[in-house]
C-alpha cells in the first residue's frame, strides 16, 4: 500500500472510479449524479445504519432469558462494528478519532441528562457508568462519523464561513446551555438567532459527481437534524432509551426535539471542523 493510500478507506478507490466516469449533459447525467449522491450518502451513514440495525435486531430477537443483558450485547456489538470497520479499512483512523471525541462528549451529556430525568435507559446492564450504558456514546459517535465522512466524501467547501473562533464560542454556549437550562433560563432562542446571524451567508459546496453544487449551510443542518429525529424515533421504538412520556407505551418523539437536534448538529459540525478544517471553493 502506498503512502498516499494509507489514510484512505476502501471506499476511496470506488469513489475515484465513480468520479472518473464520463457523463453526458442532460437528464441521463442528472439521474446518474443523483444515484451517485445517494450511494455516497449511504456510505457516509454506514456506521449509524449499522447501529440502528443493532438496536432493532436486539429489540426484536434478543431472548428475555439470555445470560447476557441486551444493553451489554449492544455495547459489545458497537465495539465490534468499530473495530471491524477499522480492520477492513471501511473507516479511516481520523474518522475513528472523531468518533472517540463524540463518544466522550456524548457520555458526559448522557450522565447529566439521565440524572436530571430527561430520559432513561429502562433495561439492566453491567457495562455502564452510573445510569448510562456504554453503548449510548456510540449514538453520538454515529452523528460525528456521518459528518466526518460526508465532509470528506463530498469534498465540502464553504463560502461566507464566519471566523472560526465565533463557531467555537457558539458551540461552547450551546453545550453549556444543554446543562444550564435545568437551573437557569433556557437561551436556545438566542442561540438560534446567533446561529442565523453567523451563518446566514454561509454556503456549503458539495460534489456529488464532477461539479460542486451548493446549499445554504443552515438548510443542510436542518435536513440532517430531521433525519436524526427519524433515527431517534427508531431508537426509542427499540427501547434503546425512552422519554418519561413513553413509560406507558411508545409514541413518536415530539417535533420540538428537532430544535435540540439542530443545536446538537452545530456542536457536531464544529467538533469535526477541528479535525477537517473548512476550505474555500476553488
Amino acid at each position: 500500500m502506498s503512502d498516499t493510500q494509507r489514510g484512505h478507506s476502501r471506499f476511496h478507490a470506488v469513489r475515484a472510479r465513480l468520479e472518473a466516469m464520463a457523463v453526458t449533459p442532460g437528464p441521463r447525467g442528472w439521474f446518474l449524479e443523483f444515484l451517485v449522491f445517494g450511494f455516497k450518502q449511504g456510505w457516509a451513514c454506514l456506521f449509524g445504519a449499522l447501529m440502528l440495525a443493532l438496536l432493532l435486531g436486539t429489540h426484536l430477537f434478543w431472548p428475555d432469558d439470555a445470560p447476557l443483558h441486551r444493553y451489554d450485547a449492544i455495547t459489545i456489538g458497537a465495539v465490534m462494528i468499530q473495530l471491524g470497520m477499522l480492520a477492513l479499512r471501511l473507516e479511516t483512523p481520523k474518522e475513528a478519532l472523531v468518533i472517540l471525541m463524540f463518544h466522550i462528549v456524548g457520555t458526559v451529556m448522557e450522565l447529566f441528562k439521565t440524572a436530571a430525568g430527561s430520559w432513561q435507559y429502562p433495561e439492566a446492564s453491567l457495562l455502564h457508568i452510573g445510569a448510562v450504558p456504554l453503548f449510548s456514546g456510540f449514538m453520538y459517535a454515529a452523528v460525528g462519523s456521518y459528518i466526518a465522512r460526508v465532509w470528506r466524501i463530498f469534498d465540502f467547501r464553504y463560502s461566507g464561513y464566519p471566523p472560526a473562533w465565533t463557531s467555537y464560542a457558539l458551540a461552547a454556549a450551546i453545550y453549556v446551555n444543554f446543562f444550564a437550562h435545568h437551573w437557569l433560563y433556557d437561551i436556545r432562542w438566542f442561540l438560534f438567532a446567533a446561529t442565523a446571524l453567523l451563518f446566514w451567508r454561509c454556503q456549503v459546496w458539495f460534489r456529488p459527481l464532477h461539479v460542486h453544487r451548493r446549499m445554504p449551510l443552515l438548510v443542510g443542518w436542518g435536513l440532517v437534524a430531521l433525519f436524526i429525529w427519524f433515527a431517534e424515533n427508531i431508537g426509542t421504538f427499540a427501547r434503546a432509551w425512552t422519554y418519561p412520556s413513553q413509560n406507558d407505551g411508545w409514541h413518536m418523539v415530539g417535533v420540538e426535539k428537532l430544535g435540540s437536534w439542530y443545536l446538537l448538529m452545530i456542536i457536531s459540525f464544529v467538533l469535526v471542523s477541528l479535525v477537517q478544517r473548512p476550505k474555500t471553493p476553488d
